[in-house]
């Protein structure tokens, strides 16, 4: 393995596993932070951005068309503003636990994105790897909706949330790639969060200018501050990096990362419990994702026979 791609590989590693505590994180300030999932979007864009922008004046100016800054707007919205808002407004609705599981079945979506825009077919045994992982998740929401077993915060809208989210950050990786490879990482995202932020500013504002922000807790301040520095300005930085160098399915490959991470957090502090019941039904989506990847990995090997 060359340098490059080492760097992509612990990029994707670290963004992973910064996310899987965002999940614990941003739980917490869903439940008691009293700052809504607009409001919080507006104040990780805006810091965010600003950083970057402020890190912009100390590297090389990079010349952007103005093709591709309406192409890096597109951007902001598959990869910023639309999967962040879904995950805040999910985060609310569901357990650490039962979110994380379902987050594994992102690098099916982002298969599903290679088939359409790069023609990869889907065969007998990635049909049945979905269809295993799939039958996991229909296992957990249905126990966690109305199993009644410490999950029952788990709502059907907070599963819609989900998916919307998975879905459209495969399409983020899955068709950004090239886009997000023509500039650096600090020029890519001080224009996407520059996108992101001012279009939600029609929805985000009045809910800002309605907030009581000084009757947030203390210790909510402190999540928000990891939750902007971290899991937006570091975790947002690694991305575009691990996308530069490793391919967009290896990207998403380490998602696995976030729900381990974020189960263990989530157990160790009591904000949610591992029943023997989620342990089966995520057994099931973890075979059926390998089986998947497996499917992948001999085509790709067969193609180079």
């Amino acid at each position: 393995m060359n340098r490059s791609k080492a760097i992509g590989h612990l990029a994707a590693a670290a963004a992973y596993v910064i996310f899987g505590v965002n999940v614990v994180v941003c739980r917490d300030i869903a439940t008691d932070g009293g700052l809504t999932p607009l409001v919080l979007f507006a104040m990780r864009a805006l810091v965010a951005g600003g950083l970057f922008w402020l890190l912009s004046l100390l590297t090389p100016r990079e010349r952007v068309p103005w093709q591709d800054l309406l192409r890096l707007a597109g951007a902001g919205v598959l990869g910023l503003l639309a999967p962040q808002l879904t995950f805040l407004y999910a985060i609310a609705h569901t357990t650490p636990v039962d979110l994380s599981v379902m987050s594994t079945t992102t690098p099916i979506f982002t298969m599903f994105v290679a088939a359409i825009f790069l023609k990869e077919p889907i065969t007998w045994k990635k049909a049945l790897g979905v269809a295993m992982s799939f039958g996991g998740i229909l296992w957990l929401i249905l126990q966690s909706t109305f199993g009644g077993h410490g999950a029952s915060e788990t709502e059907p809208i907070g599963i819609v949330f989900c998916f919307a989210n998975y879905i459209i950050f495969a399409l983020y990786l899955g068709t950004c790639r090239n886009l997000i490879a023509r500039y650096s990482v600090v020029t890519s995202m001080k224009w996407m969060f520059l996108a992101a932020f001012v279009l939600s500013l029609p929805v985000a504002l009045p809910e800002v200018l309605q907030s009581d922000f000084a009757a947030v807790p203390g210790q909510v301040w402190w999540e928000v501050a990891f939750m902007i520095v971290f899991s937006t300005f570091l975790a947002y930085w690694l991305v575009p990096v691990a996308q530069q160098r490793i391919r967009p399915t290896l990207v998403s490959m380490y998602g696995y990362l976030q729900p381990i991470i974020a189960i263990a957090v989530a157990i160790w502090t009591g904000m949610d419990r591992l029943t023997v019941t989620k342990l089966a039904a995520a057994v099931l989506v973890f075979v059926g994702v390998w089986v998947v990847n497996r499917s992948r990995a001999a085509g790709d090997i067969s193609k180079k026979n």
